[in-house]
């Protein structure tokens, strides 16, 4: 296993201070590219000095509230990673000054994409830890991984990395924490709600992943009389209109509207839920996160594999584009009927 220096932040060599700190650098901006990679980081951090790395990632991640309450993580620190060309040079700039300042001896670059690894360099990291996927690999001090897994997926990719730096990876599964005063006072303020409870993730971040709203409509009509618990319906306050005309649309009797929870009170919640059903989405990655059994429907992007409780929900033929439409609400309704009726019977 790899094992980087010692157990203290620094150490002093020849009159020289050596900094043995880790960081971990996420440039996927959702909330569920934070939640699989998790279990990479904990894996990362647990062969790094301390036990414990700075995680980095775009402000958009939410990172910092997701990750409050992990162990492995002893700091979030946001970066830029988006825009144009020439925002893009801007942003790779500020974060080789931030990489610099923190003075890291590793950093660890989860993706294959460019600039982190060319800033890391600017920075004058010494470890710079990679895929080496395409150009990455001229700034970074590790061999990387084979170039045939260049079009895996990038769950792929870094368990590929795990194994090519000899770091022990003992499970995939996020295993969220959630912070315990916010769930108890979730579960205090919605106590008077019948169980079993259902989440529903009725947004996502891309359009095109979205079910249509008469097709939210239609499946709870047909559940709804076969539910004796109570429909949350989570996401953000985007959605908040949405979730009221589907609750009424659908005459859904016992229906709380909490799209105007916060993050993290969002993940409370998913955490006392018994089911979820929804989109390819970061709620849906929080759900599974905290260990939520969940029906999600990826009509376009690639069934993820990285959680036991990942149900899949696919359009015929597989995902592709379009393919939100041919999920039908009879399809999800005869897939999330059975596990609803044993839910019932336990209540």
């Amino acid at each position: 296993m790899l094992r980087v220096h010692n157990l203290s932040k620094s150490s002093v060599t020849s009159g020289t201070i050596v900094s043995t700190r880790t960081a971990v650098i996420q440039a996927k901006r959702g909330i569920g590219d934070v939640i699989w990679h998790l279990p990479f980081v904990r894996a990362i951090a647990s062969a790094s000095a301390g036990g414990q790395v700075t995680f980095m990632a775009p402000p958009t991640s939410r990172a910092k509230d997701l990750l409050a309450a992990e162990p492995s993580v002893i700091e979030t620190i946001y970066f830029e990673h988006a825009g144009s060309e020439f925002q893009r040079g801007v942003n790779l700039i500020r974060l080789a000054r931030q990489l610099r300042q923190n003075r890291f001896r590793t950093v660890w670059i989860l993706d294959r994409t460019l600039r982190p690894a060319i800033a890391a360099a600017l920075a004058g990291v010494p470890e710079r830890i990679g895929l080496g996927l395409g150009r990455q690999s001229l700034f970074i001090t590790n061999p990387g991984i084979d170039q045939s897994h260049f079009h895996d997926h990038p769950i792929g990719w870094l368990r590929a990395l795990m194994a090519e730096m000899n770091v022990s990876l003992p499970s995939t599964e996020p295993a969220l924490r959630v912070q315990s005063e916010i769930a108890t006072a979730i579960g205090e303020r919605f106590n008077y709600c019948p169980k079993p409870w259902i989440a529903l993730g009725i947004g996502a971040l891309h359009e095109e992943r979205e079910w249509p709203h008469e097709y939210w409509v239609e499946f709870l009509a047909k559940l709804c009389p076969l539910c004796s618990g109570t429909f949350f319906f989570i996401g953000s306050a985007d959605y908040t209109a949405r979730a009221e005309s589907v609750i009424a649309q659908s005459k859904l009797s016992e229906a709380i509207n909490a799209c105007n929870l916060s993050l993290v009170e969002a993940i409370a919640l998913l955490h006392h839920a018994d089911l979820f059903v929804g989109t390819d989405s970061g709620p849906m990655n929080l759900a599974v996160a905290v260990g939520t059994p969940s029906f999600a429907m990826f009509g376009v992007n690639p069934v993820l594999s990285y959680s036991k409780f990942i149900h899949p929900l696919t359009p015929p033929g597989g995902p592709a584009p379009g393919g939100m439409q041919r999920i039908s609400p009879s399809h999800v309704f005869e897939c999330v009927q059975p596990y609803l009726a044993r839910l019932n019977s336990c209540q």
